[in-house]
C-alpha cells in the first residue's frame, strides 16, 4: 500500500493507503481530525471541508494521492497553537452562529478562506462566499454577523 506524507496542521503525517482514498477519510479515520464531517460525499453541502494552501476545498471526494506538497488546515488547525481560537471561531462563539454544529467546520472555514480573499466583504459577498455550504438550522442571520464580526478582528 503507498504512503503520503501530509503537510497537516503545521506538521507532517504519514499514512498509508490507496491513492484514491478521500482526504475526509484520511483526516477522520487515520489522522482523528474530527472537525471536518461526512455530510453528503458528493462535495456539495461543504461539511467536510479544509484549507487547501489557503483555499477551502471539500475533502469527501478529493482523494488523498492528489494532495502532493499541499498544506492542508482542519478545524482544528485554526486555532494559535491549539490555545486561542481563530477570529472567525471566535467571532461564530461570540454570535452564536451555530445551531446543531453540523455545518459549522464548512462555514468557518469557507469563512477563513472568504476573508483572506477579502478582507472587508460585504453581506452579498459573504452569501456567495459561503453558498457552498448548506445550513438547514436557520443560523443564515448569525453567521453573516460572525464573519463582519471576524472581518473587523483579523
Amino acid at each position: 500500500m503507498p504512503k503520503y506524507n501530509l503537510h497537516i496542521n503545521g506538521s507532517q503525517k504519514s499514512v498509508e493507503t490507496e491513492a484514491d482514498t478521500p482526504l475526509l477519510y484520511v483526516l477522520r479515520d487515520y489522522l482523528e481530525l474530527n472537525g471536518p464531517k461526512f455530510g453528503c460525499g458528493l462535495s456539495q453541502c461543504g461539511a467536510c471541508m479544509v484549507l487547501i494552501d489557503g483555499v477551502a476545498e471539500t475533502s469527501c471526494v478529493r482523494p488523498v494521492g492528489s494532495i502532493r506538497d499541499s498544506k492542508i488546515i482542519t478545524l482544528e488547525g485554526l486555532a494559535d497553537n491549539n490555545e486561542k481560537l481563530h477570529p472567525v471561531q471566535e467571532a461564530f462563539v461570540q454570535e452564536q452562529a451555530a445551531q446543531c454544529g453540523y455545518c459549522l467546520n464548512g462555514m468557518v472555514i469557507a469563512s477563513v478562506s472568504l476573508l483572506r480573499k477579502n478582507p472587508n466583504p460585504n453581506d452579498s459577498e459573504i452569501r456567495e462566499g459561503l453558498e457552498l455550504n448548506l445550513c438547514r438550522c436557520s443560523a443564515h442571520s448569525r453567521i453573516l454577523k460572525a464573519v463582519k464580526s471576524a472581518a473587523k478582528n483579523l
